[in-house]
């Protein structure tokens, strides 16, 4: 069985799907937020990981109705 091929992303495109600063990949990469990927002068990150992230931050609907402004 073979394993699937991981898809990774640049750290600029990387800030870009999340929404954030690179800096920002870099700090969750040294903490272990997301796994980083590459070599040393180019880091990478996978997409799968960043989406599946993205997914869990995601604020959570309310629910119920508004109440209009008086």
């Amino acid at each position: 069985m073979t394993t699937p091929k991981r898809r990774t992303v640049s750290t600029e495109l990387a800030a870009l799907a999340m929404g954030v600063s690179e800096a920002t990949i870099r700090k969750w990469a040294s903490r272990g937020k997301i796994t980083r990927y590459g070599r040393k002068q180019r880091a990478e990150y996978d997409l799968d990981e960043l989406l599946a992230l993205r997914e869990d931050e995601a604020p959570m609907p309310t629910g119920g109705r508004q109440t209009p402004d008086l």
